[in-house]
Protein backbone atom coordinates (compact mmCIF):
# COMPACT_ATOMS: atom_id res chain seq x y z
CA UNK A 1 0.00 0.00 0.00
CA UNK A 2 1.06 3.59 -0.46
CA UNK A 3 1.76 6.09 2.41
CA UNK A 4 -2.31 7.58 1.20
CA UNK A 5 -3.55 4.00 0.65
CA UNK A 6 -2.17 3.18 4.50
CA UNK A 7 -3.63 6.18 6.32
CA UNK A 8 -6.89 5.84 5.07
CA UNK A 9 -7.35 2.74 6.16
CA UNK A 10 -5.76 3.54 9.53
CA UNK A 11 -8.34 6.66 9.53
CA UNK A 12 -11.18 3.98 8.91
CA UNK A 13 -10.10 1.89 11.62
CA UNK A 14 -10.15 4.50 14.63
CA UNK A 15 -13.42 5.37 13.79
CA UNK A 16 -14.76 2.00 13.53
CA UNK A 17 -13.17 1.49 16.86
CA UNK A 18 -14.73 5.01 18.51
CA UNK A 19 -11.38 5.85 18.90
CA UNK A 20 -11.93 10.20 18.84
CA UNK A 21 -8.71 11.88 19.56
CA UNK A 22 -5.60 10.02 17.26
CA UNK A 23 -2.46 11.09 15.14
CA UNK A 24 -0.53 9.23 12.63
CA UNK A 25 2.93 10.49 11.93
CA UNK A 26 5.17 9.28 9.01
CA UNK A 27 8.68 9.73 8.63
CA UNK A 28 10.44 8.13 5.07
CA UNK A 29 13.19 8.64 3.00
CA UNK A 30 16.49 7.38 1.05
CA UNK A 31 19.65 8.13 0.92
CA UNK A 32 22.52 6.73 -1.96
CA UNK A 33 26.50 7.45 -0.46
CA UNK A 34 29.49 6.74 -1.82
CA UNK A 35 33.09 6.58 0.05
CA UNK A 36 36.32 6.68 -2.28
CA UNK A 37 39.81 5.15 -0.64
CA UNK A 38 42.95 6.01 -2.78
CA UNK A 39 41.29 6.41 -6.29
CA UNK A 40 38.64 3.70 -6.04
CA UNK A 41 34.84 2.93 -4.89
CA UNK A 42 35.47 1.60 -0.97
CA UNK A 43 31.32 1.40 -0.77
CA UNK A 44 28.38 2.34 -2.34
CA UNK A 45 25.49 2.21 -0.26
CA UNK A 46 21.67 2.79 -0.59
CA UNK A 47 19.35 2.77 2.40
CA UNK A 48 15.49 3.36 2.39
CA UNK A 49 13.51 3.96 6.02
CA UNK A 50 10.24 4.49 5.98
CA UNK A 51 8.09 4.37 8.81
CA UNK A 52 4.68 4.93 11.04
CA UNK A 53 3.37 5.89 14.38
CA UNK A 54 -0.54 6.05 15.76
CA UNK A 55 -1.42 7.65 18.88
CA UNK A 56 -4.58 7.78 20.62
CA UNK A 57 -6.05 9.36 23.55
CA UNK A 58 -8.20 6.85 25.79
CA UNK A 59 -10.00 8.43 29.08
CA UNK A 60 -7.28 10.64 29.32
CA UNK A 61 -4.25 8.46 28.71
CA UNK A 62 -2.32 8.28 25.26
CA UNK A 63 -1.40 4.78 23.74
CA UNK A 64 1.21 4.13 21.03
CA UNK A 65 2.03 2.15 18.06
CA UNK A 66 3.88 2.09 15.69
CA UNK A 67 5.27 -0.15 12.13
CA UNK A 68 6.90 -0.58 8.84
CA UNK A 69 4.70 -2.52 7.40
CA UNK A 70 2.29 -1.09 5.45
CA UNK A 71 -0.95 -3.23 4.92
CA UNK A 72 -4.82 -3.58 5.29
CA UNK A 73 -3.78 -5.95 8.23
CA UNK A 74 -1.41 -3.69 9.94
CA UNK A 75 -3.43 -1.04 9.76
CA UNK A 76 -6.00 -2.84 11.58
CA UNK A 77 -3.09 -3.92 13.97
CA UNK A 78 -1.52 -0.80 14.61
CA UNK A 79 -4.99 0.89 15.73
CA UNK A 80 -5.83 -2.46 17.91
CA UNK A 81 -2.35 -2.35 19.58
CA UNK A 82 -2.60 1.67 20.34
CA UNK A 83 -5.58 0.75 22.16
CA UNK A 84 -4.21 -1.92 24.48
CA UNK A 85 -1.17 0.22 24.56
CA UNK A 86 -3.41 3.13 26.02
CA UNK A 87 -5.71 0.75 28.80
CA UNK A 88 -2.18 -0.26 30.03
CA UNK A 89 -1.06 3.36 30.89
CA UNK A 90 -0.46 4.59 34.58
CA UNK A 91 0.93 8.16 34.09
CA UNK A 92 -1.22 10.85 34.96
CA UNK A 93 0.00 13.42 32.78
CA UNK A 94 -1.85 15.43 30.33
CA UNK A 95 -1.71 14.61 26.27
CA UNK A 96 -2.59 16.41 23.70
CA UNK A 97 -3.83 16.14 20.08
CA UNK A 98 -3.29 19.63 18.44
CA UNK A 99 -6.33 21.65 16.74
CA UNK A 100 -6.62 23.04 14.15
CA UNK A 101 -5.79 27.35 13.39
CA UNK A 102 -2.30 27.71 12.92
CA UNK A 103 -1.02 29.54 9.71
CA UNK A 104 1.77 26.99 8.11
CA UNK A 105 4.57 28.17 5.77
CA UNK A 106 5.05 26.99 2.80
CA UNK A 107 8.72 25.65 1.66
CA UNK A 108 10.41 25.66 -1.57
CA UNK A 109 10.37 22.23 -2.85
CA UNK A 110 13.78 20.86 -4.32
CA UNK A 111 12.96 19.43 -7.56
CA UNK A 112 16.17 18.03 -8.43
CA UNK A 113 16.42 15.02 -9.83
CA UNK A 114 18.01 12.22 -8.30
CA UNK A 115 21.28 11.51 -9.64
CA UNK A 116 22.57 8.39 -10.97
CA UNK A 117 25.18 5.87 -9.32
CA UNK A 118 27.47 7.12 -11.69
CA UNK A 119 27.25 10.31 -11.06
CA UNK A 120 27.88 10.22 -7.43
CA UNK A 121 31.12 8.24 -8.19
CA UNK A 122 32.21 10.55 -10.68
CA UNK A 123 31.58 13.75 -8.13
CA UNK A 124 33.09 11.36 -4.93
CA UNK A 125 36.44 10.34 -7.18
CA UNK A 126 36.64 14.32 -8.22
CA UNK A 127 36.71 15.26 -4.25
CA UNK A 128 39.42 12.65 -3.86
CA UNK A 129 41.55 14.08 -7.06
CA UNK A 130 40.91 17.34 -5.76
CA UNK A 131 42.12 16.39 -2.10
CA UNK A 132 45.77 14.88 -3.49
CA UNK A 133 45.72 17.80 -5.87
CA UNK A 134 45.76 20.22 -2.88
CA UNK A 135 48.92 19.69 -1.34
CA UNK A 136 52.08 17.15 -1.85
CA UNK A 137 51.94 16.12 1.47
CA UNK A 138 48.98 14.34 1.63
CA UNK A 139 49.00 10.31 1.86
CA UNK A 140 46.80 7.66 1.83
CA UNK A 141 44.21 7.40 4.35
CA UNK A 142 43.00 10.53 2.82
CA UNK A 143 38.99 10.05 2.00
CA UNK A 144 35.90 11.37 0.26
CA UNK A 145 32.11 10.62 1.00
CA UNK A 146 28.99 11.66 -1.41
CA UNK A 147 25.78 11.85 -0.46
CA UNK A 148 22.41 12.68 -1.95
CA UNK A 149 19.31 11.92 0.18
CA UNK A 150 15.28 12.98 0.61
CA UNK A 151 13.14 12.81 3.63
CA UNK A 152 9.30 13.08 4.13
CA UNK A 153 7.41 13.74 7.26
CA UNK A 154 3.91 13.92 7.42
CA UNK A 155 1.15 13.85 10.24
CA UNK A 156 -2.65 13.61 10.08
CA UNK A 157 -4.80 14.07 13.18
CA UNK A 158 -8.45 13.42 14.09
CA UNK A 159 -8.88 17.54 14.08
CA UNK A 160 -8.59 17.71 10.34
CA UNK A 161 -4.64 18.32 10.00
CA UNK A 162 -2.91 16.83 7.20
CA UNK A 163 0.76 17.98 6.88
CA UNK A 164 3.56 17.15 4.68
CA UNK A 165 6.99 18.40 4.31
CA UNK A 166 9.75 16.87 2.24
CA UNK A 167 13.44 18.08 1.51
CA UNK A 168 16.12 16.73 -0.36
CA UNK A 169 19.95 17.32 -0.44
CA UNK A 170 23.43 16.64 -1.06
CA UNK A 171 26.13 16.35 1.49
CA UNK A 172 30.51 16.14 0.79
CA UNK A 173 32.92 14.90 3.29
CA UNK A 174 36.57 15.62 2.41
CA UNK A 175 38.89 14.03 4.84
CA UNK A 176 42.96 14.83 4.77
CA UNK A 177 45.93 12.92 6.06
CA UNK A 178 49.22 15.03 5.48
CA UNK A 179 52.28 13.74 6.30
CA UNK A 180 55.32 15.96 7.40
CA UNK A 181 58.54 14.84 8.61
CA UNK A 182 56.89 11.25 9.95
CA UNK A 183 54.08 12.49 11.75
CA UNK A 184 50.41 12.67 10.45
CA UNK A 185 47.78 15.52 10.49
CA UNK A 186 44.48 15.70 9.73
CA UNK A 187 41.86 17.86 9.02
CA UNK A 188 38.59 17.87 7.36
CA UNK A 189 35.48 19.87 5.50
CA UNK A 190 31.68 18.99 5.71
CA UNK A 191 29.54 21.23 3.08
CA UNK A 192 25.67 20.61 2.21
CA UNK A 193 24.17 21.58 -1.10
CA UNK A 194 21.08 21.50 -2.69
CA UNK A 195 22.46 19.09 -5.28
CA UNK A 196 25.61 17.32 -6.02
CA UNK A 197 26.62 20.11 -8.86
CA UNK A 198 26.14 22.63 -5.83
CA UNK A 199 29.28 21.39 -4.03
CA UNK A 200 32.77 23.15 -4.64
CA UNK A 201 34.75 20.22 -4.86
CA UNK A 202 38.23 22.62 -5.04
CA UNK A 203 37.24 24.57 -2.19
CA UNK A 204 36.29 21.43 -0.10
CA UNK A 205 38.89 19.73 -0.41
CA UNK A 206 41.60 23.24 0.11
CA UNK A 207 39.87 23.84 3.31
CA UNK A 208 40.40 19.92 4.73
CA UNK A 209 44.03 20.29 3.43
CA UNK A 210 44.66 23.33 5.11
CA UNK A 211 43.12 22.62 8.26
CA UNK A 212 45.61 19.45 8.23
CA UNK A 213 48.98 21.49 7.20
CA UNK A 214 47.68 24.44 9.56
CA UNK A 215 48.58 21.87 12.53
CA UNK A 216 51.63 20.84 11.39
CA UNK A 217 54.56 21.25 14.61
CA UNK A 218 52.00 21.64 16.64
CA UNK A 219 53.35 21.94 20.38
CA UNK A 220 51.44 22.58 23.89
CA UNK A 221 51.62 25.72 26.03
CA UNK A 222 52.14 26.55 29.62
CA UNK A 223 48.92 26.15 31.72
CA UNK A 224 47.12 30.03 32.91
CA UNK A 225 43.99 32.31 31.96
CA UNK A 226 43.79 33.08 28.32
CA UNK A 227 41.77 35.53 25.98
CA UNK A 228 40.59 32.58 23.75
CA UNK A 229 39.04 33.22 20.65
CA UNK A 230 36.59 30.26 19.86
CA UNK A 231 36.25 29.48 15.93
CA UNK A 232 32.84 28.88 14.31
CA UNK A 233 33.30 25.55 14.51
CA UNK A 234 34.19 25.53 18.05
CA UNK A 235 31.38 27.46 19.40
CA UNK A 236 28.73 25.93 17.41
CA UNK A 237 29.81 22.41 19.17
CA UNK A 238 29.60 24.22 22.55
CA UNK A 239 25.83 25.56 21.19
CA UNK A 240 25.20 21.82 20.00
CA UNK A 241 26.38 20.36 22.89
CA UNK A 242 24.52 22.65 25.91
CA UNK A 243 21.32 22.97 23.28
CA UNK A 244 19.05 20.54 25.49
CA UNK A 245 19.33 23.88 28.43
CA UNK A 246 17.25 25.42 26.66
CA UNK A 247 14.42 22.73 26.54
CA UNK A 248 11.27 23.49 28.56
CA UNK A 249 11.40 19.61 29.29
CA UNK A 250 14.90 19.48 30.71
CA UNK A 251 14.13 22.59 32.99
CA UNK A 252 10.58 20.90 33.85
CA UNK A 253 13.11 17.44 34.96
CA UNK A 254 15.13 19.89 36.77
CA UNK A 255 18.00 18.99 34.30
CA UNK A 256 18.43 22.56 33.22
CA UNK A 257 19.58 26.01 35.27
CA UNK A 258 17.80 28.09 32.65
CA UNK A 259 14.27 26.70 34.74
CA UNK A 260 12.33 29.83 35.86
CA UNK A 261 14.80 31.84 34.19
CA UNK A 262 12.35 33.68 31.31
CA UNK A 263 12.80 36.92 31.38
CA UNK A 264 15.99 37.75 33.09
CA UNK A 265 19.57 37.73 31.96
CA UNK A 266 21.33 35.61 31.35
CA UNK A 267 23.99 36.13 28.80
CA UNK A 268 26.20 39.69 27.50
CA UNK A 269 23.80 42.23 25.50
CA UNK A 270 25.14 41.35 22.58
CA UNK A 271 24.06 37.53 22.80
CA UNK A 272 21.00 36.77 20.66
CA UNK A 273 20.41 33.09 19.54
CA UNK A 274 17.62 31.93 17.18
CA UNK A 275 15.67 28.76 16.63
CA UNK A 276 14.61 29.24 13.08
CA UNK A 277 13.18 26.15 11.28
CA UNK A 278 13.71 27.63 7.61
CA UNK A 279 16.58 29.35 8.13
CA UNK A 280 18.14 30.52 4.50
CA UNK A 281 21.20 28.26 4.55
CA UNK A 282 19.83 25.04 5.77
CA UNK A 283 19.00 22.40 3.37
CA UNK A 284 16.66 21.24 6.08
CA UNK A 285 13.45 23.31 6.00
CA UNK A 286 10.58 22.23 8.42
CA UNK A 287 6.72 23.92 8.33
CA UNK A 288 5.34 21.74 11.52
CA UNK A 289 7.01 19.83 14.44
CA UNK A 290 6.41 16.63 15.66
CA UNK A 291 3.18 17.37 17.06
CA UNK A 292 1.31 19.27 13.84
CA UNK A 293 2.46 22.98 15.92
CA UNK A 294 2.84 25.48 12.77
CA UNK A 295 7.17 25.81 13.09
CA UNK A 296 7.94 29.32 13.07
CA UNK A 297 11.30 31.58 13.91
CA UNK A 298 12.17 33.02 17.17
CA UNK A 299 14.46 34.61 19.69
CA UNK A 300 15.54 31.83 22.27
CA UNK A 301 17.71 34.57 23.91
CA UNK A 302 17.45 38.23 22.74
CA UNK A 303 20.06 40.72 24.34
CA UNK A 304 21.07 38.43 26.34
CA UNK A 305 17.66 37.89 28.30
CA UNK A 306 16.47 34.38 28.32
CA UNK A 307 13.18 35.50 26.18
CA UNK A 308 11.49 31.53 26.12
CA UNK A 309 12.81 28.02 26.63
CA UNK A 310 11.70 25.56 23.50
CA UNK A 311 8.43 23.64 24.30
CA UNK A 312 5.85 21.02 23.07
CA UNK A 313 1.97 20.83 23.58
CA UNK A 314 3.05 19.07 27.25
CA UNK A 315 5.78 21.12 28.33
CA UNK A 316 3.60 24.81 27.50
CA UNK A 317 0.26 23.57 29.38
CA UNK A 318 2.67 22.65 32.39
CA UNK A 319 4.02 26.22 32.09
CA UNK A 320 0.97 27.73 31.10
CA UNK A 321 2.42 29.36 27.46
CA UNK A 322 1.75 28.31 23.72
CA UNK A 323 3.62 25.66 22.30
CA UNK A 324 7.00 26.78 21.01
CA UNK A 325 6.73 24.28 17.83
CA UNK A 326 9.74 22.75 19.07
CA UNK A 327 7.83 19.35 19.60
CA UNK A 328 10.66 16.24 18.49
CA UNK A 329 10.71 12.43 17.86
CA UNK A 330 13.84 10.99 17.21
CA UNK A 331 12.19 8.38 15.19
CA UNK A 332 9.00 7.62 13.61
CA UNK A 333 8.39 5.27 16.73
CA UNK A 334 9.82 7.67 19.54
CA UNK A 335 7.76 9.15 21.91
CA UNK A 336 7.51 13.09 21.54
CA UNK A 337 10.56 15.02 23.27
CA UNK A 338 11.74 18.86 22.19
CA UNK A 339 14.50 19.53 20.10
CA UNK A 340 15.69 22.62 18.59
CA UNK A 341 15.64 23.24 14.54
CA UNK A 342 18.43 25.62 12.98
CA UNK A 343 19.57 27.04 16.20
CA UNK A 344 22.41 29.41 16.08
CA UNK A 345 24.03 32.69 17.21
CA UNK A 346 23.32 35.91 15.42
CA UNK A 347 26.80 37.51 13.55
CA UNK A 348 27.71 40.73 14.13
CA UNK A 349 26.80 43.03 11.30
CA UNK A 350 29.02 45.83 12.25
CA UNK A 351 32.62 46.71 11.65
CA UNK A 352 35.56 45.19 13.38
CA UNK A 353 33.66 41.43 13.22
CA UNK A 354 36.37 40.26 10.61
CA UNK A 355 38.26 37.11 12.16
CA UNK A 356 41.03 39.23 12.23
CA UNK A 357 39.59 42.01 13.88
CA UNK A 358 38.79 39.79 16.54
CA UNK A 359 42.38 38.52 16.76
CA UNK A 360 43.51 41.90 16.80
CA UNK A 361 41.15 42.95 19.86
CA UNK A 362 42.57 39.94 21.64
CA UNK A 363 46.26 40.96 21.58
CA UNK A 364 47.64 37.76 22.99
CA UNK A 365 45.62 34.81 23.39
CA UNK A 366 44.32 31.09 22.07
CA UNK A 367 42.22 30.90 18.84
CA UNK A 368 40.86 27.66 19.75
CA UNK A 369 39.50 25.48 16.58
CA UNK A 370 38.43 22.60 17.89
CA UNK A 371 37.06 20.85 20.77
CA UNK A 372 36.77 17.09 21.94
CA UNK A 373 36.06 14.17 24.56
CA UNK A 374 32.32 16.45 24.59
CA UNK A 375 30.45 13.28 25.94
CA UNK A 376 32.75 12.77 28.79
CA UNK A 377 33.82 16.58 29.22
CA UNK A 378 30.86 18.50 28.78
CA UNK A 379 28.11 18.36 31.68
CA UNK A 380 24.56 20.28 30.09
CA UNK A 381 23.18 19.93 33.93
CA UNK A 382 25.82 22.38 35.35
CA UNK A 383 26.90 23.91 32.28
CA UNK A 384 30.74 22.56 33.06
CA UNK A 385 32.98 21.82 30.95
CA UNK A 386 36.49 20.83 30.85
CA UNK A 387 37.80 20.07 26.84
CA UNK A 388 40.38 18.83 24.95
CA UNK A 389 41.27 21.36 22.37
CA UNK A 390 43.40 22.56 19.69
CA UNK A 391 44.05 25.61 17.99
CA UNK A 392 46.23 28.63 17.45
CA UNK A 393 48.40 31.11 19.31
CA UNK A 394 47.15 34.63 19.15
CA UNK A 395 50.26 36.46 18.64
CA UNK A 396 50.65 40.35 18.75
CA UNK A 397 47.00 40.45 17.41
CA UNK A 398 47.97 37.82 14.58
CA UNK A 399 47.02 33.80 14.36
CA UNK A 400 50.53 32.46 15.38
CA UNK A 401 52.05 29.04 16.16
CA UNK A 402 49.88 25.58 16.41
CA UNK A 403 48.59 24.66 19.49
CA UNK A 404 48.52 20.49 20.65
CA UNK A 405 47.16 18.44 23.74
CA UNK A 406 45.61 21.19 25.86
CA UNK A 407 42.02 21.59 27.85
CA UNK A 408 39.88 24.40 28.06
CA UNK A 409 38.12 24.30 31.01
CA UNK A 410 34.45 26.52 32.31
CA UNK A 411 30.99 27.08 32.67
CA UNK A 412 28.77 27.34 29.35
CA UNK A 413 26.44 29.68 31.39
CA UNK A 414 29.42 31.46 32.33
CA UNK A 415 30.67 31.97 28.71
CA UNK A 416 27.74 33.02 27.78
CA UNK A 417 27.94 35.88 29.89
CA UNK A 418 31.41 36.77 29.30
CA UNK A 419 30.92 37.17 25.34
CA UNK A 420 33.09 40.45 24.61
CA UNK A 421 32.99 40.42 20.68
CA UNK A 422 31.07 38.54 17.85
CA UNK A 423 32.53 37.63 14.90
CA UNK A 424 30.61 37.82 11.60
CA UNK A 425 31.56 34.07 9.96
CA UNK A 426 28.21 32.17 10.56
CA UNK A 427 28.44 28.56 9.42
CA UNK A 428 26.19 25.97 10.32
CA UNK A 429 27.76 22.71 12.32
CA UNK A 430 25.55 19.35 10.58
CA UNK A 431 23.11 21.65 8.94
CA UNK A 432 21.11 22.41 12.51
CA UNK A 433 23.78 24.20 15.14
CA UNK A 434 25.86 27.66 13.89
CA UNK A 435 27.73 30.51 15.71
CA UNK A 436 30.45 32.67 14.54
CA UNK A 437 33.46 33.21 16.64
CA UNK A 438 33.28 34.77 19.61
CA UNK A 439 36.17 36.11 22.12
CA UNK A 440 36.20 35.86 25.88
CA UNK A 441 38.53 36.77 28.11
CA UNK A 442 40.21 34.48 30.92
CA UNK A 443 39.51 30.99 29.72
CA UNK A 444 41.46 28.85 32.00
CA UNK A 445 43.31 26.36 29.94
CA UNK A 446 45.42 23.32 31.21
CA UNK A 447 48.57 22.61 29.07
CA UNK A 448 52.13 21.81 29.94
CA UNK A 449 54.14 22.02 32.92
CA UNK A 450 56.57 25.34 33.23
Amino acid sequence: MTYQEFKEAVIRYAVENGIADYELYYEGGWSDSVEIYKEEVKGYTTEENMGVCFRCIIGGKAGYASTENLTEEEARSLVSRALENAGSIESEEECFIHKKGDSYAVCEKNDSPRPSGAELVETALALQKELYRADRRVVDGTQAYIVYGSQKYALCNSNGLDLEDEFSMANSYGMAIVEDNGEMYDGFKVKDGRTIQELDLKEIAGEAVEEAVSTIGAGSIPSGKYTVVFSNKAMATLLATYSSVFSAEQAQKGMSLLKDKEGEKIAADIVTITDDPRYKDSMVKRTFDGEGVAAYAKNVVENGVLATLLHNLKTAAKAGVKSTGNASKASYSSVVGVSPFTFYLHPSQGEGSALEDIFRAAGEGLYITDLEGLHAGANPVSGDFSLSSKGFLITEGKKGAPVKNITVSGSFFELLKKVEIIGNDLELLRGKFGSPAILVRDMAVAGKDI
